[in-house]
């Protein structure tokens, strides 16, 4: 495995990855930057959690800070989701300092104002999820055709969101002749379409099986009635150190499940696509600084949650689809760090178990419920009787139609 410090980085570069302690390329770092750098495009699929994002953000530090002086918007980079944007954009401030590269989050949610002005005070680098974006190009607001560098992160998920024509109308307004590059953890039929149309020459990087978890995860599964997922979880939480990533099937789910646990003093808060960008922001940096020790999120939230050192991932639902179940538990396992991934399945279930270990190739360890797990205990509103009216002071209301008067 290459070190860093034997690629072909600038000194600012170099000295930023030293900072903050990046010293070994992991296997999609050290497959895709040197093509990345010769000015290849590429199309890299690599598990969650193996490296990606520095792949992309260290080729376009470098080669952008070449050119200074160009004017525009030189480097794009489109994300599905407004936290994964973030992130990215966390990732490149990391590693921009001393390069003169200044980037710009193009993002809903958030201030549209503190955005252009920071596209309008010199931005080479817009990080942008397609809606936000495509908004600012129809009020003619942002001009990409001086970009050189494009990157689609997650490009599979960004298509799975119904943003194939957003990204195609993007493409089309940036120069033909750019350099192109689809970082995700699946590639499916709809991408290589794209793939074939804007990028023919690519470069293909496929790290690891793409289509299960990694290695550094183990897997269980518990089947449990639905009435004790809550006790198994709060034994897990008693039992078990570290932080815990729970994902619930709807925003209504997401947000019981932290209100109870809440309840029982366990410090939690829930994520999902209803909540405001800066609710979304306060509760992944929370969980991230360990005020919260659990973050109940939807699947809106599985490939925008990039935090290091969780523990444990519980699918207390399971997911709509097999694949998705590889983004879920992706968040865990990071890095080389090993993790846990617990399934809650109800005996119900079973088909759909056997389905995503069948699609996945993989095999879900089973682990017994103790008897001791108590049932959800329901709280039933209380019941209000009214007293009757009063002899004198009933109200009858005629609803049938009044009867018609035949003409004589």
């Amino acid at each position: 495995m290459k070190s860093f410090s034997e690629l072909s980085l600038s000194a600012p570069l170099k000295s930023n990855l030293s900072k903050h302690g990046f010293t070994e390329l992991t296997a999609v770092q050290d497959q895709a930057i040197e093509p990345a750098l010769a000015g290849r495009d590429l199309v890299a699929t690599a598990q969650t959690g193996t490296g990606k994002t520095l792949a992309f953000v260290l080729p376009l530090i470098q080669l952008l800070g070449k050119e200074l002086s160009a004017p525009g918007i030189r480097g794009l980079v489109l994300s599905p989701t407004r936290e994964l944007a973030i992130q990215t954009h966390e990732t490149f401030a990391m590693m921009a300092p001393g390069t003169g590269l200044r980037a710009a989050v193009v993002v809903g949610g958030l201030n549209e104002k503190t955005q252009l002005q920071a596209i309008r005070k010199g931005a080479q680098v817009l990080i942008a999820t397609p809606g936000r974006l495509i908004d600012f190009l129809d009020r003619q607001l942002v001009n990409l055709r001086t970009v050189r560098m494009l990157v689609l992160d997650e490009a599979d998920r960004m298509l799975d969101m119904g943003f194939l024509p957003t990204i195609k109308r993007i493409m089309a307004a940036t120069p033909a002749d750019r350099q192109t590059m689809f970082f995700s953890a699946t590639i499916e039929t709809s991408v290589k379409h794209l793939i074939e149309v804007h990028a023919p020459k690519a470069l293909r990087i496929e790290v690891g099986c793409i289509t299960k978890p990694v290695d550094e995860v183990d897997l269980h599964v518990y089947e449990v009635e639905q009435d004790r997922k809550l006790g198994l979880l709060q034994l897990m939480l008693n039992e078990q150190d570290g932080s815990f990533l729970v994902f619930a099937r709807t925003k209504h789910g997401a947000d019981r499940l932290s209100k109870k646990l809440a309840r029982e003093g366990v410090k939690a808060v829930a994520i999902h696509g209803d909540r405001s960008q800066n609710q979304r922001n306060q509760a992944l940096k929370g969980f991230q600084d360990g005020y919260y020790r659990v973050l109940v999120a939807t699947d809106v939230a599985a490939r925008g949650i990039h935090v290091e050192g969780i523990a444990h991932v519980v699918n207390y639902d399971l997911p709509q689809v097999p694949e998705d179940f590889i983004h879920r538990v992706g968040r865990t396992g990071r890095a080389g760090a090993r993790g846990t991934a617990s399934t809650f399945a109800m005996r119900s279930e079973r088909a759909d178990i056997t389905r995503i270990e069948r699609t996945l190739a993989i095999r879900l360890k089973r682990c017994e419920v103790s008897a001791g797990v108590p049932r959800e205990v329901k709280h039933a509103g209380p019941v209000i009787v009214m007293p009757p009216a009063p002899q004198g002071e009933r109200r009858w209301q005629r609803f049938a139609p009044k009867r018609q008067r035949r003409a004589v």
